[in-house]
């Protein structure tokens, strides 16, 4: 097997011999960590010709790292560095690996996603089945870009993303979702955070204030923090984002900006009222702030027709949507976008052209002929109507194995559900208890402004079979019953639980 070069440095003008120059080299690199316990090192031919050595040479300093127990040479199969090394040759730590000048402050990125054990079942994410991923339509797709274009996908592409895609979806917004949009004011972006990214930086200075819903989406909130910004909680209710406060805060504070998710809000799935949309716009107009309008998932929705985004009504130039296409094919197809008004829209072009020219044309030409051939809406069709079917399938496993335990309501799209739990139930100790049991969730404090003890689940159906769900419920219900008497016990916490609108927690039932 061909590998590359081991580069070393040496020089024959020092007074140490050459073969000792080399051993000290590669012992250094393996204190370093640049060589791997169990690392092959090339052939003593390999090395004495890459280096312009003589063979004994090299054979001299391998002889030198063996005596220090640094490599070990097996007959016939070569030679590598030993794999386990002695005290004295291991990698530590070195003050020298930190700059000796000062960092900005660290932003708390979200934590990634734990990987459970093999056969828990994850219920705590709204994420795609991947399994239902078109692999043969896209194969084809991306094939045909290939093929057909292929000089043109591999040269310089336009920072704004592929004219034919942002065709594509300036004809499906404008179809489904009611936005005058063009080609000349959409861009694509690798995922929704980037798009995010770019409005942030396009609008915001060090210490705008922008108001965020108080359940919310955190790697928005690391997003927005990075471009600067101070961040206003507002609470959520049923209606969703509480438009009475957010006139209440004007009165006392400038506001920059407002994020928010009204279709399906992040994460308790409830839908922003009509009449909140209205009054929401008509301040953003009459006190000069930005609305951020994620709609992350505006195609999976069940029950009637989907309600137009803030966007989509007349005089909303101060309005910024941003959404994508990962929720409907899979996440490492993250193919988000970005429409706004034309006088902004020059900004956020040359924010791009700046910081990410060149984009991922082959996946996004590849895309692209998904819409084209009809590909896209049937998948979305399909994907409407198994999602559907898998969230009656997780409402029917909670009523049969849970009972009272939770309280929720059947939400109209999205892909979870958001469930309040019963006051005598720790949600923390549940949570671990299911870990035992093969079944990952958790509680809503990571969607927590303030990162309070919340007694809510946002529980997934979209990742997960119906069998599959009916499964992992059981397994919740016997963490349940294996906790349920120190739960008992265990005094109530309603006075203490921070509430999600006016003084009251939603009736989810």
């Amino acid at each position: 097997m061909r590998r590359w070069a081991l580069t070393i440095a040496l020089d024959p003008q020092r007074e140490l011999p050459i073969f000792l120059q080399l051993a000290h080299a590669i012992a250094g690199d393996i204190r370093r960590g640049r060589l791997k316990p169990g690392e092959p090192l090339p052939s003593t031919r390999e090395l004495a010709e890459q280096l312009h050595l003589n063979r004994n040479t090299v054979v001299a300093g391998y002889e030198e790292l063996a005596a220090e127990g640094l490599v070990q040479t097996r007959m016939g199969g070569g030679t590598f560095v030993t794999p386990s090394l002695p005290s004295q040759a291991r990698v530590e730590p070195s003050a020298q690996d930190a700059p000796t000048f000062p960092l900005a402050e660290t932003i708390h990125a979200v934590p990634a996603v734990k990987v459970p054990p093999p056969g828990t079942l994850m219920i705590a994410h709204s994420l795609p089945d991947t399994r239902l991923f078109p692999a043969e339509a896209f194969a084809r797709a991306f094939r045909r870009a290939i093929v057909q274009r292929g000089r043109s996908l591999i040269g310089y592409a336009e920072p704004c993303g592929h004219p034919r895609l942002r065709e594509e979806l300036a004809k499906m917004l404008r179809s489904t979702r009611a936005l005058p949009a063009t080609a000349d004011c959409l861009m694509v972006t690798r995922s929704l955070e980037q798009g995010i990214d770019l409005v942030a930086r396009m609008l915001l200075k060090p210490g705008d204030v922008v108001a965020v819903e108080s359940f919310g989406y955190p790697p928005a909130w690391s997003v927005l923090r990075l471009a600067g910004a101070q961040l206003m909680p507002l609470p959520v209710d049923d209606d969703g984002l509480d438009v009475d406060a957010l006139e209440e805060a004007l009165k006392h504070q400038r506001i920059r900006a407002v994020f928010l998710t009204p279709h399906h809000q992040f994460p308790t799935t409830c839908v922003m009222s009509s009449a909140r949309r209205e009054r929401l716009a008509a301040l953003a107009s009459s006190h000069h702030f930005a609305i951020i309008e994620d709609d992350y998932d505006h195609e999976l929705h069940y029950a009637g027709k989907p309600i137009l985004p803030i966007a989509a009504g007349p005089d909303r130039a101060n309005v910024i949507y941003i959404g994508s296409l990962s929720n409907l094919l899979a996440p490492g197809i993250s193919t988000g976008f970005i429409h706004a008004s034309p006088a902004m829209f020059g900004h956020l072009a040359g924010l791009r052209a700046a910081s990410d020219p060149r984009t991922d044309v082959a996946m996004e030409c590849a895309v692209a002929e998904l819409f084209e051939d009809d590909e896209l809406l049937r998948h979305m069709r399909r994907m409407r109507r198994t999602y559907a079917t898998r969230r009656d399938a997780l409402a029917e496993a909670l009523r049969c194995h849970l009972g009272g335990a939770l309280h929720f309501r059947i939400p109209d799209g999205g892909m979870g559900l958001w469930a309040r739990v019963d006051d005598a139930i720790d949600v923390d100790r549940w949570s671990a208890e299911g870990e035992r049991e093969g079944v990952q969730f958790f509680g809503a404090k990571r969607y927590d402004f303030h990162q309070r003890e919340q007694p809510y689940l946002r529980l997934g159906f979209s990742y997960l079979d119906e069998a599959e769900l009916d499964e992992a419920v059981q397994r919740m219900a016997r963490a349940l019953a294996r906790m349920h008497i120190h739960q008992r016990t265990k005094p109530s916490r309603r006075a203490s639980v921070a509430t999600i609108g006016h003084g009251h927690a939603p009736a989810h039932t």
